[in-house]
């Protein structure tokens, strides 16, 4: 078995502790976090994004982005197949919740955890070969039947303390086979982002339906002026920071604002909302790549 959780942790510190101080250290090192932008940096963005935006695509074309989002999603999958898994190394690291140190669980108390979005096992797999619980049943859905054919059939899949299907979260009711009130965290990565801007409360309305009281929401997603948005060329637009890659997957990017906005109103309260804003660098060719994600925690209450 791989390192547990714990020797993670130790190996890998929390984002927010690798702070460049002196300019002339920016190659030393594969990333740095907390880099604040200068406000010319922080207007370059502003005017790439406007002219990145200033030409929406039109609503025939918009539809069927949106209609036929999970074929693209499976076209995705089948293209890529397991080779888009990634073990999340840092997983644990920032959300030490999913696999608590075992003198925590000693009590080997039931537990119970829903992925939206599992996609091909980032997630779930990671979780299934650290954990330690007895008791834990991990849940997870996709858009894509392709991912989760290619999930099911991962070696550390284990059945017996995994149910995957194929769901559309974006739907009023949801078809899962747990109760309300049941789950203990649901974990959404890089997910939320995927969905239309006007369906995005609905599916975090059922969140909060399906956690129990006390239970958490964890989430990470691009934030606004990510690298990835100031590449979009025109016409790659469906609305005001919502875009469709070239693959036909589409893509949000966020305010701390508005996802406290949706967080809030879908009655979560907040633990942890932070804006990662991380400089990447590639060394061997001198480049600097400037990423924004936003992390954060919300509580159904008690």
């Amino acid at each position: 078995m791989s390192d547990t959780p714990t020797e993670e942790n130790e190996k890998r510190p929390q984002f927010g502790t690798r702070l460049l101080t002196d300019s002339d250290d920016v190659f030393k090192h594969n990333a740095w976090d907390h880099v604040q932008w200068d406000e010319e940096q922080e207007l370059a963005a502003q005017a790439a994004v406007a002219k990145n935006s200033a030409s929406k695509m039109e609503a025939e074309q918009k539809d069927r982005f949106q209609t036929d989002a999970p074929k693209f999603w499976d076209s995705f999958y089948g293209i890529h197949d397991n080779r888009f898994f990634k073990d999340r190394h840092w997983l644990f690291t920032e959300f030490p919740e999913l696999a608590p140190l075992a003198a925590e669980t000693k009590e080997q108390q039931h537990r119970s955890i829903f992925e939206l979005g599992c996609g091909v096992g980032n997630t779930i797999l990671p979780l299934l070969n650290y954990s330690s619980e007895a008791k834990l049943k991990v849940f997870g859905c996709d858009f894509s039947a392709r991912a989760i054919e290619i999930l099911r059939g991962q070696p550390q899949f284990d059945e017996k303390r995994c149910n995957v299907f194929v769901m559309d979260a974006t739907l009023d009711q949801w078809q899962v086979p747990f109760e309300e009130n049941s789950q203990d965290i649901i974990v959404m990565i890089f997910v939320l982002s995927a969905i239309e801007p006007k369906k995005m409360q609905r599916v975090l309305d059922n969140c909060y339906r399906y956690l129990k009281p006390g239970g958490l929401l964890l989430f990470r997603d691009y934030g606004r002026y990510d690298l990835a948005q100031l590449r979009f060329k025109s016409g790659k637009c469906l609305e005001d920071n919502f875009y469709v890659r070239g693959d036909g997957t589409m893509v949000y990017f966020f305010t701390e604002e508005e996802l406290r906005g949706m967080m809030t109103q879908a009655g979560l309260t907040e633990e942890q909302l932070i804006v990662d804003r991380r400089l990447q660098v590639n060394r061997s060719r001198g480049l600097k790549m400037y990423r924004v994600w936003i992390q954060t925690k919300f509580k159904k209450p008690l």
